[in-house]
């Protein structure tokens, strides 16, 4: 594989205006390069979307902000500052954990306020493991953002560094389950701690250690929310970009790149255009984007993660008692990855509720309900399956802390795998293949194609999740402009 793109880039062509095209659009601009971006929506975001129905406004995609440094590297790549784009509001609690035998526990990124809800849960003993897991995920997550996930690796061969050895030193590459259970004995902490691993399509008994960083990401680093909504986000990276002589037309369909030899030379439009260009990031899911638009499919085979339902609802009445983010455990732990990932619903279902504030902060009438469930490899005929999985996760709410749920619904929009596959994700999934160590780090889907095709977003490296999406968008203008040094000085002193 090339490390770099050959021959001239003047011209760049974004496809889809995700996060992971805007923040190459951003890298790619701030080195000089013209930046055409085609989106088929009339926004930009991809997954990071919006819907509006009457009064009620619900991002229709990730609803977790961390890492928002990541942001301010991309706008500060064109001379912007985030302050000057979002207005970011720290979450508190970051979550709140709810559990069958009645108890909750509040999350915070605070190592001490932490310390003192798990003290007030579970007693001392567990604080001081707490103590413990968070300034071992701490030093995990240095480790590995600079030397693994931070940087185009192009083999296995650029694992062996001095780091992976410290890596090995630190358990990461034991299962993430029994390495969490050596700081925190009770088994409320153990989920709270774990869940994580649905996110990189794997059960924390099967996922490796290095993931216990996905939990540093959200539970000591902090959550945030941008006053709009999520959507700000990639609305805040446009603008930054078009502000900055990126070119966005959006309706505009691509439905394939033309390639002469192993060399891209234009993308084509749904209405019939032909764009030129000097090389092109493609920005929709690796697989979709390889099959459908390059005609060069994958030849591996992959495994993909756990899809989810995802239940819009806007109420007539907030819940005014209840936390931002929710996380509702039922009784099962084991048996809820045995389900989802052997390819059954939850029996006894362990899921997401959002309820971001209205624009004034106080209670909103939105939530957001995640469940997550098998992806389309499952014999799951969805047509048939939502209307009764809807009312099934109503009951699963009324039960669980939201009281005449069903009741209190205004309007509602249902987002089944089948709708996932339809918005271009492959196997119904919006969590891209999953992070079992044969598809992590150089094993991943590479980022090059050719001579001058790069990809961005969750199917390639590094991974799933907001993060690691504006990750793989610098990683994707490298290939093209080049490693910039005075990124890594800055963020790595």
């Amino acid at each position: 594989m090339r490390s770099r793109v050959a021959g001239p880039t003047d011209h760049v062509v974004v496809v889809g205006a995700g996060l992971g095209g805007l923040s190459a659009a951003l890298r790619l601009a701030g080195a000089g390069r013209a930046v055409t971006v085609l989106e088929r929506a009339d926004v930009p975001g991809g997954r990071a979307g919006v819907l509006r129905d009457g009064e009620h406004v619900f991002d229709t995609g990730p609803t977790v902000l961390t890492m928002p440094d990541l942001i301010a590297d991309a706008l500060d790549c064109v001379g912007e500052s985030l302050s000057d784009w979002l207005d970011l509001a720290p979450v508190r609690p970051l979550y709140r954990a709810r559990f069958a035998d009645g108890s909750a526990i509040d999350v915070h990124a605070e190592v001490d306020a932490m310390a003192e809800s798990v003290a007030a849960l579970c007693g001392p003993r567990e604080a001081a493991g707490y103590r413990r897991f968070a300034d071992y995920v701490t030093r995990l997550y240095r480790l590995e953002m600079r030397d693994f996930i931070d940087r185009n690796i192009d083999s296995p061969l650029g694992l062996l560094r001095p780091s992976l050895a410290r890596l090995v030193a630190m358990g990461g590459f034991r299962r993430l389950a029994p390495k969490v259970a050596t700081f925190l004995h009770d088994e409320r902490l153990q989920r709270v701690f774990s869940f994580q691993a649905m996110y990189a399509g794997l059960s924390p008994y099967d996922a490796l250690a290095i993931y216990a960083v996905i939990g540093y990401m959200d539970s000591v680093a902090g959550v945030f929310y941008p006053r709009g909504g999520m959507h700000a986000v990639p609305l805040a990276l446009a603008g930054a970009a078009e502000k900055h002589g990126v070119v966005f037309r959006y309706g505009e369909e691509v439905t394939h790149v033309e390639v002469s030899g192993d060399r891209a030379v234009a993308v084509h439009t749904a209405g019939g255009e032909r764009v030129s260009c000097d090389a092109v990031v493609l920005n929709p899911d690796l697989p979709v984007a390889r099959r459908d638009l390059l005609g060069r499919p994958l030849r591996r085979r992959l495994r993909y993660s756990p899809s989810c339902f995802l239940l819009l609802a806007g109420l007539r009445t907030a819940y005014p008692d209840q936390a931002h983010h929710t996380i509702s455990f039922g009784h099962a732990w084991r048996e809820v990855f045995d389900d989802v990932l052997g390819g059954r619903l939850m029996r006894d279902p362990s899921f997401l509720v959002t309820a971001p504030p209205a624009a004034d902060g106080s209670p909103g009438r939105s939530a957001y309900a995640l469940f997550p469930t098998p992806n389309l490899d499952a014999p799951i005929d969805w047509e048939v399956e939502a209307p009764r999985y809807r009312d099934q996760v109503v009951s699963t709410l009324e039960s669980r802390g939201w009281p005449v749920f069903g009741e209190r619904v205004e309007v509602e929009h249902v987002t089944t795998p089948l709708d996932w596959a339809e918005r271009g994700m492959e196997r119904g999934t919006p969590f891209a293949a999953s992070h079992s160590f044969t598809q992590t780090g150089p094993f991943r889907p590479g980022n090059h194609w050719g001579q001058n095709v790069v990809f961005a977003g969750s199917g390639t490296r590094p991974g799933v999740g907001v993060p690691m999406v504006l990750i793989s968008g610098r990683l994707a203008a490298e290939r093209i402009t080049g490693p910039d040094p005075a990124y890594r000085s800055r963020a790595y002193p």
